[in-house]
């Protein structure tokens, strides 16, 4: 079967993150490396280009290239202290950060059994952008943040961590205080769409439209004026 005219995406590119996800090993790998540059990597590489546009008008600083860790996440796992010694993750993501800026944040797309769209940012130093920038604001703008949270509310799942006790704490929902941005380690809004959703020619445009409504929280987390 044919792909809808204009899509990005092909029914292959999830077809064989469903079969790695059943032969996750390295012989299986092997044997369909091609099969990864055509239907996965050729693919992901077309969704950068196509978004490429639509996030320069948002911000002429993102980085665009198309490479492996700065628009493309790597589909080998380090294993060397994980339980789970499968060595290929079963998502990839297309993510556009400002080029030459480790502020740990990032608008993505994350590819694997479904499609996830949205903001990420981790920051698990004092000094990390989205602590001290993020934070800042937060203080500075209780009112914004309450309006956020309802708008995101509607449209988004949201999550974020905190640190205590030598671990990660995950809480649900959007950080809407000013205290949780003190605490705040971590935050991901993403909305999950479905493998057919991606194939459909409107995809880019929708997920363009996505980093442009999420695109102020970004800005508000970890950008300086």
């Amino acid at each position: 079967m044919s792909e809808p005219a204009g899509a990005v995406l092909s029914r292959n590119t999830f077809r064989f993150f469903g079969e790695l996800s059943r032969h996750n090993r390295k012989s299986w790998m092997d044997a369909n490396r091609e099969r990864y540059q055509a239907d996965v990597v050729a693919p992901l590489r077309g969704l950068v280009e196509a978004l490429t546009p639509a996030l320069l008008s948002l911000n002429g600083g993102f980085e665009t290239g198309g490479r492996f860790g700065a628009n493309l996440s790597r589909i080998n796992r380090d294993i060397r202290f994980a339980k789970d010694k499968t060595p290929y993750r079963t998502r990839m993501y297309v993510f556009f950060s400002r080029a030459g800026i480790s502020d740990g944040a990032e608008l993505f797309v994350g590819i694997g059994d479904d499609v996830s769209v949205g903001f990420r940012s981790y920051g698990t130093s004092a000094r990390s952008a989205l602590r001290a920038i993020g934070a800042s604001r937060a203080a500075d703008n209780p009112h914004w943040l309450v309006g956020a949270a309802r708008h995101l509310r509607r449209r988004y799942e949201s999550y974020w961590y905190s640190a205590g006790k030598g671990a990660w704490m995950r809480h649900a929902g959007f950080p809407g205080k000013p205290e949780d941005w003190e605490r705040l380690k971590g935050l991901v809004v993403r909305k999950h769409l479905s493998p057919a959703a991606a194939l459909r020619p409107g995809f880019v445009r929708n997920v363009a439209k996505t980093f442009e409504d999420l695109f102020p929280l970004y800005r508000f987390a970890v950008m300086a004026d």
